[in-house]
């Protein structure tokens, strides 16, 4: 069976060019199980193949995610030279997604493997599919298109990377063949458990208080449709909690009933970082998300924006009201 036939040429070459070359792997910046998940697995795949290659990622890598690393050689940015290796990027839908001083180290990017709607392709060997649930899936499929054989750290990051994008194969992304393909990886050595107990098991007291502000801000806009929920600047410190505590927050606020879409804001130093979460794809928050430079999925988004929360709030609430409007005038 072949899961990826329309990259198979593409893959070859790519393989082919790194032949004998020192390689960086690269991942986005807040790193989740499905970015250091693919980062880890194609580190150890191009390493079996008597190639150099290395995971670098701009932040640390998330407590709950650690167990992923195994031995494989991983950085954060400023703990490695930055010294000509050839640089391919992973989960990125843009070349600045890993932050602008890792595109200054690597102006050119080799290749990038991705699944994300707004990836318009910033590499020399582009791998982008946008119907796969996670990069982890793709990189699953091509891995086993080629042939390649690779180890159970390769399997279980593969496999957590998939079950983090997909919820916990709840989402509408989770395809049969998403299926199939866990069924490959738990066949080479992926453990559910683990990938469950590490992710979802763990959880710091910082993280609970986090949670108990968070769900205190929710707020309903345009008529119920819209659940918002906002951590103000300060309250990491407040709380004892970490950047990474965030994961998984905004989902409480999709879940309620008759809310069509979530969202997190963050309030920083002069910037604003927001999380967006719709039921379903015809609502695409990638490009709600793109009107304060973001992007990402049809249902999963996320941006940087230098703004105020005071200016930035009603700004989000007046973008998510349009896009209501314009679902509605399509269906009537």
């Amino acid at each position: 069976m072949s899961y990826y036939p329309e990259f198979a040429e593409r893959f070859a070459n790519f393989l082919q060019e790194l032949a004998g070359q020192r390689v960086v792997v690269i991942g986005h910046q807040r790193p989740d199980g499905d970015c250091i998940g693919s980062q880890v697995a194609l580190v150890r795949v191009l390493r079996a193949r008597g190639i150099d290659a290395i995971g670098v990622n701009p932040d640390p890598v998330p407590r709950r995610i650690k167990f992923l690393l195994g031995d494989t050689p991983f950085f954060q940015r400023d703990d490695v030279p930055h010294d000509g290796r050839l640089a391919v990027y992973v989960d990125c839908a843009d070349h600045g997604r890993a932050g602008d001083r890792m595109r200054l180290y690597y102006p050119e990017a080799l290749a990038c493997f991705d699944h994300h709607l707004s990836n318009r392709g910033f590499a020399r060997h582009n791998l982008v599919d946008t119907a796969s649930s996670a990069t982890a899936e793709l990189l699953t499929g091509l891995f086993l298109d080629a042939g390649i054989e690779f180890d159970a750290v390769s399997a279980q990051a593969l496999y957590t990377g998939i079950m983090t994008d997909t919820g916990q194969f709840r989402f509408a992304s989770t395809t049969q063949r998403v299926f199939t393909l866990a069924g490959e990886l738990l066949a080479r050595g992926a453990a559910p458990a683990l990938a469950g107990q590490e992710l979802y098991e763990r959880e710091s007291l910082g993280k609970l208080k986090l949670l108990q502000h968070f769900l205190g801000s929710l707020r309903l806009e345009c008529d119920g449709q819209v659940c918002i929920g906002v951590l103000p600047h300060g309250i990491f410190e407040e709380v004892g909690a970490s950047v990474e505590d965030t994961e998984g927050l905004v989902d409480y606020a999709r879940s309620l009933d008759g809310v069509a879409i979530g969202a997190l804001i963050e309030e920083r130093d002069g910037v604003i970082k927001a999380s967006l979460r719709a039921q379903t794809a015809v609502y695409r928050v990638d490009s709600i998300a793109a009107q304060f430079n973001g992007g990402g999925h049809a249902c999963a988004a996320g941006l940087n924006f230098p703004d105020t929360l005071d200016k930035f709030y009603p700004k989000l609430v007046a973008a998510f009201a349009e896009r209501l409007q314009e679902v509605t005038r399509s269906s009537s």
